[in-house]
C-alpha cells in the first residue's frame, strides 16, 4: 500500500466500521422490542400486575414504551451519541455503570482464558507437529479430539459437582466471596473452575489448526531443500517453520476472539460468574432494553474491531487478498 493510498483505505474501514456498528443497533433494536415479555416487571417488579389500565399506560409513558419502535429508536440513538445511553430497568442505574461493575471480571477470565488458550495451542501445535504419528502426537489429538466435543455446559456442571460439591476445594459461583474483592487467593480460587472450562473447550481447536499448519511447511520445498543441506531439524522447525506461520498465528487470534467470548459469556451464566456474559443473561431474561443495547453493540464493535484486524493481518501477508486477485 502507498502512502497516496493509506488515507482512503483508512477511510474505507472507518466507514464500514460506523456502518456495521450502526446496522447492528437497529437490528438489537428491533428484535429486542419483538421479543415476548415485559419490560415493566423489569422496572416495577410484581407491582405491574396490580397496575391499572391508566397506571400502565402512565408508567410506559414513563420509560417511553408507548411511541413507535422508530421513535423510539431516533431517540435513543439521539442520545446514544451524546454518551447518553439510558438507565437500566432492574438495577434503576446508568447502564454504563453498570456494566463498569462487571466487565473487569469478564476481562480477568476472558483475557486470562485468551492468552492461555493460544500459549498453549502453540505449545501443543508444535509438539503434535514435532512428534507427528508417534504415540505422544495420537494421546493428545485424541483427548483433545473429546474434549472439545463435550459440551462447555455439561463439562462445567461436572466439575462443580467433582470439586465444589463432593470434594469442596472450589467455589462453585461468584469472583471472590463476600468482602473479598480485592484478596488475589480469593479472586483465583474463583477462577480456577470457569477458567479450566473456558481453555479446555477452545484449546484443542486452534493447536490442531498450528499442528496441521507447521505439518504443511516442514513438507514445502524449501524444508527439503534446508534439510538437504544438512540443517539440523529443530533450526528447520524454529527459524522457518515456525516464523512463517506466526503471521498466519496472530491473524487467527484476532479472528477467534468471537468464538472465545462467546464460550466465556456461557461459561459465566453456569457458574454465575458476575461477569458481562451473566449480565446479558439477566437483561435479555428481564427485556431490561437499554443494558441489551448497550451490551450488544459493546460486544459487537469488539468483534467488529478483531475481524477488520484479522483482515488487515490477511492483507499484509497475502495483498491479493485485498485486491480481490487471489485465486479461489
Amino acid at each position: 500500500m502507498t502512502k497516496q493510498n493509506l488515507p482512503l483505505y483508512l477511510v474505507k474501514k472507518i466507514f464500514v466500521f460506523l456502518f456495521s456498528v450502526f446496522l447492528l443497533s437497529v437490528v438489537v433494536f428491533y428484535i429486542s422490542r419483538l421479543a415476548p415479555g415485559d419490560p415493566l416487571v423489569s422496572y416495577y417488579g410484581d407491582r405491574v400486575e396490580k397496575m391499572s389500565s391508566a397506571e400502565r399506560i402512565q408508567a410506559e409513558n414513563k420509560l417511553g414504551l408507548n411511541d413507535p419502535v422508530y421513535v423510539q429508536y431516533v431517540r435513543w440513538l439521539g442520545n446514544a451519541l451524546h454518551g447518553d445511553f439510558g438507565i437500566s430497568y432492574k438495577y434503576k442505574m446508568n447502564v454504563t455503570e453498570v456494566i463498569k461493575g462487571r466487565i473487569g471480571n469478564t476481562l480477568l477470565l476472558g483475557g486470562t482464558g485468551f492468552l492461555l488458550i493460544f500459549l498453549l495451542a502453540l505449545f501443543l501445535g508444535i509438539l503434535c507437529a514435532w512428534k507427528e504419528d508417534k504415540l505422544v502426537d495420537q494421546i493428545i489429538c485424541k483427548i483433545g479430539t473429546i474434549s472439545s466435543c463435550i459440551p462447555e455446559f455439561w463439562l462445567s456442571l461436572v466439575l462443580i459437582l467433582i470439586f465444589a460439591v463432593n470434594l469442596k476445594w472450589l467455589p462453585s459461583s461468584g469472583a471472590y466471596a463476600i468482602g473479598k474483592a480485592n484478596d488475589i487467593g480469593e479472586r483465583i480460587l474463583h477462577l480456577i473452575l470457569p477458567l479450566t472450562i473456558v481453555v479446555t473447550s477452545h484449546l484443542w481447536y486452534y493447536a490442531y489448526m498450528i499442528r496441521n499448519k507447521l505439518l504443511e511447511e516442514v513438507r514445502a520445498d524449501y524444508v527439503l531443500l534446508a534439510k538437504s543441506k544438512g540443517l539440523k531439524k529443530s533450526s528447520v522447525m524454529y527459524k522457518h517453520c515456525l516464523r512463517n506461520i506466526l503471521p498466519s498465528y496472530f491473524g487467527l487470534m484476532a479472528i477467534s476472539v468471537p468464538h472465545i467470548l462467546g464460550g466465556t459469556y456461557i461459561v459465566e451464566t453456569v457458574f454465575s460468574y458476575p461477569g458481562i456474559g451473566t449480565l446479558s443473561y439477566e437483561s435479555a431474561r428481564y427485556k431490561d432494553y437499554n443494558l441489551v443495547m448497550l451490551l450488544c453493540i459493546l460486544s459487537g464493535v469488539l468483534v467488529i474491531l478483531c475481524n477488520m484486524i484479522a483482515q488487515a493481518i490477511n492483507e499484509k501477508i497475502d495483498p491479493r487478498v485485498k485486491s480481490g486477485d487471489s485465486d479461489i
